[in-house]
């Protein structure tokens, strides 16, 4: 099993970094403002029918 090879250690701890960084980035960046756009949009949209 190459995972408990010592050698292996430090490729596998570098591309989990890199993985991780790259899907928080991802998220970060086009996913998660497209949830906050469109929870400001519901929070607007309620504020106004209930004016009326």
């Amino acid at each position: 099993m190459p995972q408990l090879l010592p050698f292996f250690f430090f490729n596998q701890l570098l591309f989990s970094f890199i993985i991780l960084f790259s899907i928080v980035y991802i998220f970060s960046k086009y996913i998660l403002p497209l949830f906050t756009l469109q929870q400001v949009i519901r929070t607007y949209i309620t504020k106004l029918s209930k004016k009326n």
